[in-house]
């Protein structure tokens, strides 16, 4: 039933924000933003991509090697992009379930630590978000309250959250705890399996995020998301109509963060209708900025879709020849 509500509450969403998106604007003056697109910014976006998701293909292999420390890069790479894929057509993000419980025998890996990582790489990519949103806000002269809802205090309050608990992952230990002894006296069962899997994923968080890992761990995540900054730029180049391409650099956060917001697989309509909000903000044509939404929503989904569904397809079926670490 709750599934049920928020696949319905999902697609009432995605219909509402497309309407929102569609009703300011004709077909032909969204036919005449998409004239004159240039070929080679598009393969400048393409290549950016490739990057941004080479960046985070290695950050998590980083963060695996916990388990397994003979993995790698193209060991990992097929289960991430399957799962990006995964998650594109797919309601309730199901990719990242299967990617933190379905391939931890071939990757060598135990699921707290997969289930580890994949906690990590959230909150690090929240904090580049939160942090890109405040350098676009600031260098746009815009509140960020105005783009997104979220102001400056409450941007930096985010973003030192995040960032306790990337440095400092067992500060939410002694509530895991409490939460477990609760059960404990009511459901015995119950709460013996909360605290054994809760230190568990705490022992692996403590690893996966420590001091000697998280600079790179940040580097890397540093270039994934100037990578897809890229991507954003350059396609905002490849259309004539866009007359203000720096609002790219803002639209990359304010979309990111719409992803948040229920709706059908892919970020149908919630991505769109914020990506074109706004990149009109900053003076962009409505017409443009929704044909600018349009397509980098179509650079984000369809290579990472292809690319993942093959690669999961041809992705082999045996283990990865290395011991894992103490399940």
């Amino acid at each position: 039933m709750n599934r049920s509500l928020r696949l319905a509450t999902g697609l009432v969403l995605t219909m509402v924000f497309a309407w929102l998106v569609f009703r300011q604007i004709g077909i032909d003056a969204l036919q005449n933003a998409f004239r004159g697109a240039r070929p080679a910014c598009l393969v400048a976006a393409l290549a950016a991509f490739a990057l941004g998701y080479a960046c985070r293909i290695q950050r998590w292999r980083l963060m695996l090697t916990r388990d397994n420390p003979a993995l790698r890069w193209r060991d990992c790479a097929p289960p991430l992009m399957g799962a990006v894929a995964m998650n594109n057509l797919l309601p309730f993000r199901a990719g990242d379930a299967i990617r933190a419980f379905a391939f931890n025998d071939r990757l060598g890996t135990t699921v707290a630590t997969s289930i580890a990582a994949l906690l990590v790489e959230r909150l690090l990519d929240l904090l580049m978000v939160v942090i890109l949103l405040g350098i676009a806000s600031a260098c746009s002269g815009l509140d960020a309250s105005q783009s997104v809802g979220i102001g400056g205090p409450l941007s930096l309050a985010i973003a030192a959250a995040a960032l306790i608990f990337l440095m400092r992952p067992t500060v939410l230990r002694p509530g895991a705890r409490w939460v477990a002894g609760a059960a404990k006296r009511v459901f015995p069962r119950i709460g013996n399996r909360i605290q054994h899997g809760s230190e568990r994923l705490f022992a692996a968080l403590a690893d996966v995020s420590g001091r000697r890992l998280m600079p790179r761990l940040l580097l890397w995540s540093v270039g994934a998301w100037l990578a897809e900054g890229a991507l954003f730029w350059a396609a905002a180049y490849a259309l004539p109509s866009i007359v203000a391409p720096q609002a790219a650099w803002l639209a990359l956060p304010v979309g990111t963060l719409a992803t948040l917001i229920p709706s059908a697989p892919g970020y149908a309509g919630t991505f769109d209708f914020f990506t074109a909000q706004a990149m009109a903000l900053l003076g962009n044509p409505i017409a443009a900025a929704t044909a600018y939404a349009l397509l980098v929503h179509a650079l984000l989904w369809l290579p990472a879709t292809l690319v993942g569904g093959v690669m999961l397809l041809a992705y082999p079926r045996r283990a990865t020849p290395a011991k894992a670490g103490p399940r």
